[in-house]
C-alpha cells in the first residue's frame, strides 16, 4: 500500500506504548491525539511559557498538504486548556526533520486556577490534515532546516 497521509511514532517513543490517532466517528474530521506521558500544567500566570504536551507522533502528508492541531471544543470549560497559538500548522516538510523527527506537540495554557494533571494515554487534541493553495507568483524554493519554530531561519 502507497503511504499518502498518517501517523507514525517519532523516534524516542517506539517503546512508550504510544497509540496511533484515530476519528471516533464516520463523519469526524479529527483525528484524536493522546499525551505520550504524565504532564502537569500549572494555572496561567502573565509572562510565562505554555506547557507544551508530548505526543510521541509524527505525521506524513503530500507536498500540498499541511495538518492542523486543534484543541478539543470540551477542553476550554471542562479543563481551562487554551492551545498558546490557537491552531497549530505543521507543514508537510517538518516530517522526519533533524531536530526532533517531525515530533509535534500541542503548547496549552490552563487558566484554571489550580494545576491540571493531564495522564498519558489522555485525549489532548485533534489533528485535522488540509490541502493548502498558492498564488500565481509564488517562488518559494527554500528548504527546512530544521524542527519547531525553523521555518523563518
Amino acid at each position: 500500500m502507497e503511504k499518502v497521509r498518517g501517523f507514525e511514532i517519532a523516534k524516542g517513543f517506539e517503546d512508550k506504548g504510544i497509540n496511533l490517532p484515530q476519528r471516533k466517528t464516520k463523519y469526524s474530521a479529527g483525528y484524536d491525539v493522546e499525551a505520550a506521558e504524565d504532564t502537569i500544567i500549572p494555572p496561567f500566570k502573565p509572562g510565562m511559557k505554555p506547557t507544551l504536551i508530548k505526543t510521541g507522533l509524527k505525521a506524513y502528508c503530500p507536498e500540498d498538504e499541511y495538518f492542523m492541531l486543534v484543541n478539543r471544543s470540551s477542553n476550554p470549560f471542562k479543563k481551562g486548556l487554551v492551545m498558546a497559538n490557537s491552531i497549530g500548522i505543521i507543514d508537510s516538510d517538518y516530517y522526519g526533520n533533524p531536530d526532533n523527527d517531525g515530533h509535534f506537540m500541542y503548547a496549552y495554557y490552563n487558566f484554571f486556577d489550580k494545576e491540571l494533571v493531564i495522564k498519558k494515554g489522555e485525549v489532548i487534541g485533534q489533528v485535522i490534515f488540509q490541502k493548502y493553495l498558492t498564488v500565481d507568483d509564488d517562488h518559494a524554493e527554500g528548504k527546512r532546516v530544521g524542527g519547531f519554530g525553523s521555518t523563518s531561519k
